[in-house]
This record gives C-alpha cells, structure tokens and sequence, in this order.
C-alpha cells in the first residue's frame, strides 16, 4: 500500500522535473516511486474487479473472470 507522503513526493519530484531538473539520484527515486504507486494501483483494481458482480435482466448473478489474452491481441500478463 503506499501512503499519502509517497503520493506527495512523486508529485514534488514531478513539479520540480519540470521547473529545474532532477539529479540522477532524484531520478531514480521518481522511478522506484512511480513503480510503486503503478503496482499498488493495479493491484486495488484488480481487488475491486474480483468482487464485481453482473446481475442480469433476470436476476442471476455472474462473477467477471479474466480474459485469457490472445497471442494477436498484442497484450501482456
């Protein structure tokens, strides 16, 4: 889970690549960060997608399941 001070330091490290630059060290933090945030976000919406339900016209009930990804698709796991 990342925390709302991690929030505020990739948006500092954000605000400040655009106004003066970042040093490499900087950089590098921004990167782990992002990573981070990009994880924790997939792994929330991949929670909330399990425990969505489809209730159809007549009442019956269907979990969503994951589309297996075809090889022409161009998607990867």
């Amino acid at each position: 889970m990342i925390n709302q001070e991690k929030i505020d330091r990739i948006n500092f490290l954000a605000r400040k690549a655009k106004t003066e630059g970042l040093t490499e060290a900087e950089a590098l933090e921004q990167k782990s960060l992002r990573a981070e945030y990009v994880a924790a976000f997939r792994k929330s919406l991949e929670t909330q997608l399990d425990s969505t339900v489809i209730v159809r016209p007549d009442g019956s009930r269907e979990r969503i399941t994951r589309k297996r990804p075809n090889k022409s698709d161009g998607v990867k796991n």
